[in-house]
C-alpha cells in the first residue's frame, strides 16, 4: 500500500529553570500549577501516553499511546525535565518510539531536534554546529538509536543550516510549504516556482546543496495543519479523520504522503481533548483498507524520491517575513494591542550578539590555559550536562550563551514577559561567571544596548531595568 497518513507533532518547552540554581520557580501564570511543564504535562503529555478511544456509550473502550503512532520530536530542554519529574510520561514515550519501530518497519517514530530551540539562520558558525551535536547526542542517550531526521526550531532554515545536518547524518528535515521555491524533476532540467498554494506536499523532495550534499525534505500540508492547530476540525474526531482520508485523492498506484505538522500541545494543552481526536484517528485508519498511518522514516524507505526542490532561505513556519521576528519589529505579534511595538526584538538581539561575540576570547583564554581544544570541549560538555555530572563554570558559560538565544524570549509582545526575563537571566550568569571566573567584566557593555530595548509598559521601563530588578531579586535570593 503506498497511500500513507503522518503526523509530526513538535514537543517543546523553552529552558525554565533558574540560571542559579536549576529549579523552576512558581510561575503564577500556570495556576492551579507550580509552573507551566507541570500543567502542560497534565495536559499533553501524560495525556498523549494514555489517550482514551470512547465506545458508543461514551465511555473508554481503549487506551493507546499516541506517541507510537505519531512522528514526534521532544525538545531537549523538555525532555529533561520530563525525565527528572515524570519519569513514568518519559519511560512512556521512550518505549512508544521502540513498538513505533515494530509498527514502521524497524523505522522508529522520533526524531531530533536541535537543542536549545534557537533560530538556526540567526546564530554563527559554531552555535549551529553544537546545536545540532548536542540535539544529536541528548537524542541518542534517550532513544539509543542514532536518528535519520532532526526539527528545526520554528522550521526556521537555511543552507548552511542544512548542510551540517548533513554532515552529521541527519538524513531529513521537515518544512512548511511556504518555504519551498522552486520544484523540478530529477529527469527534467526546466525549474517551476512554487508556492504554499502549489507545491505538491503528498511527495518527499530531494535538495541539493552547495557542497555537492543532499537532504532529503517533507512540505506538511499547511491548509490541513493550520486547520488543527486553529480550526474547528480537531473538537470533531471524526471531521478531522475524514480531512485526512479525503486529501487521499490521487492515483491508486501513485505514492501520496498526506501530513500535517503542528505544535504537540495541540493535542490536548493549546485544543482540550486533542489527544483524543487524535486516538480516534489512530484507530479509524487501522481500518481502513486504502491508507496506512506512518512515519517519515518509513516513507523514505518504501518511496524512490523523484523531485527535487529549492528554498526560501531565512523562513520559518510561524513568520510571514523570514525570521524577522526573532530580531525586528516585523514578524508579528500575538495580541495585537493598539499602539504596541515590537521595535524592542532589535536591541535585544543585538545584546545578546555583542555578549555572545565579547565571551568568545574570553572562553577561548580559560580553555587554551587548561590546554584544552575549547570548541571540541564545548561540543562533547552535552555529555555531562546529560549524566548531571560536576559542572564546569568555563564550559556553563558557554551553555548560558546558548540558552539566552532561546527563541522564545523574542516571539510574544513584550520585552517584561517571562520568556524573556528568562533568556536575559541566562545572559546575567554568563556575564557572573566571565567576572568571578576569567576577571572580565561584561555587563555595563550589555546594559548599555539593552537601555534600548524599550517595553511597551511604560512603567517597566527598558530591558536594561527589567535586568536590574531581577539581578537584584536574584542577589537577595540566590
Amino acid at each position: 500500500m503506498n497511500k500513507y497518513i503522518c503526523i509530526h507533532g513538535h514537543f517543546y518547552q523553552p529552558p525554565r529553570e533558574d540560571a542559579w540554581t536549576g529549579v523552576i520557580e512558581r510561575q503564577r501564570s500556570a495556576a492551579p500549577f507550580h509552573n507551566w511543564n507541570e500543567r502542560i504535562t497534565e495536559e499533553c503529555y501524560r495525556a498523549n501516553t494514555q489517550s482514551p478511544i470512547l465506545g458508543e456509550n461514551g465511555e473508554p473502550n481503549k487506551i493507546i499511546n499516541n506517541f507510537e503512532w505519531m512522528s514526534f520530536n521532544i525538545g531537549p530542554t523538555l525532555f529533561s525535565w520530563l525525565e527528572a519529574h515524570d519519569p513514568q510520561t518519559y519511560k512512556l514515550i521512550l518505549e512508544a518510539d521502540r513498538k513505533s519501530m515494530g509498527h514502521f518497519d524497524g523505522c522508529g517514530n522520533a526524531i531530533a531536534q536541535a537543542y536549545n530551540h534557537l533560530i538556526m539562520p540567526l546564530a554563527n558558525e559554531r552555535d549551529k554546529q553544537t546545536q545540532v551535536i548536542w540535539g544529536i547526542k541528548d537524542f541518542e542517550y534517550r532513544f539509543k538509536r542514532k536518528p535519520l531526521g532532526m526539527w528545526l526550531p520554528e522550521t526556521a532554515v537555511d543552507l548552511r543550516t542544512l548542510e551540517i545536518l548533513v554532515e552529521h547524518g541527519i538524513k531529513f528535515t521537515i518544512l512548511a510549504p511556504k518555504q519551498a521555491k522552486a520544484v523540478k524533476s530529477l529527469a527534467a532540467t526546466e525549474w517551476t516556482e512554487v508556492d504554499e498554494n502549489t507545491i505538491n506536499t503528498k511527495v518527499p523532495y530531494v535538495c541539493h546543496l552547495p557542497s555537492g550534499d543532499s537532504i532529503n525534505l517533507f512540505f506538511y500540508d499547511g491548509f490541513i495543519s493550520s486547520e488543527v492547530a486553529f480550526g474547528k476540525i480537531i473538537r470533531n474526531a471524526e471531521e478531522m479523520y475524514n480531512h485526512m482520508i479525503k486529501a487521499v485523492d490521487g492515483e491508486p498506484d501513485e505514492l501520496e504522503l498526506v501530513h500535517i505538522a503542528t505544535d504537540g500541545e495541540t493535542y490536548g494543552h493549546h485544543r482540550r481533548f486533542g489527544n483524543m481526536a487524535f486516538s480516534y484517528l489512530v484507530e479509524h485508519t487501522q481500518t481502513n483498507k486504502h491508507v496506512n498511518i506512518a512515519n517519515y522514516t518509513k516513507v523514505l524507505k518504501d518511496y524512490a524520491i523523484a523531485d527535487e526542490v529549492r528554498i526560501h532561505e531565512n523562513t520559518a513556519w510561524s513568520s510571514s517575513v523570514g525570521v524577522e521576528r526573532w530580531k525586528s519589529a516585523e514578524g508579528g505579534c500575538i495580541h495585537h494591542k493598539e499602539g504596541w511595538t515590537q521595535e524592542w526584538r532589535g536591541p535585544l538581539r543585538e545584546a545578546m550578539d555583542w555578549l555572545r561575540d565579547e565571551l568568545i576570547p574570553v572562553y577561548e583564554q580559560a580553555m587554551r590555559e587548561r590546554g584544552e581544544d575549547p570548541w571540541q570541549a564545548r561540543n562533547n560538555y552535552i555529555q555531562r550536562i546529560l549524566e548531571c555530572s560536576n559542572t564546569d563554570p568555563i564550559l556553563d558559560m558557554q551553555h548560558m550563551s546558548m540558552l539566552m538565544y532561546t527563541s522564545c524570549g523574542w516571539f510574544f509582545d513584550d520585552v517584561s514577559g517571562i520568556e524573556t526575563v528568562q533568556i536575559l537571566q541566562y545572559a546575567a550568569r554568563a556575564i557572573e561567571l566571565a567576572r568571578e571566573e576569567c576577571g572580565v567584566e561584561l555587563e555595563p557593555g550589555f546594559l548599555k544596548i539593552l537601555s534600548e530595548a524599550k517595553s511597551n509598559h511604560k512603567r517597566k521601563g527598558t530591558a536594561k531595568d527589567i535586568y536590574g530588578r531581577m539581578i537584584k531579586r536574584r542577589k537577595r535570593h540566590g
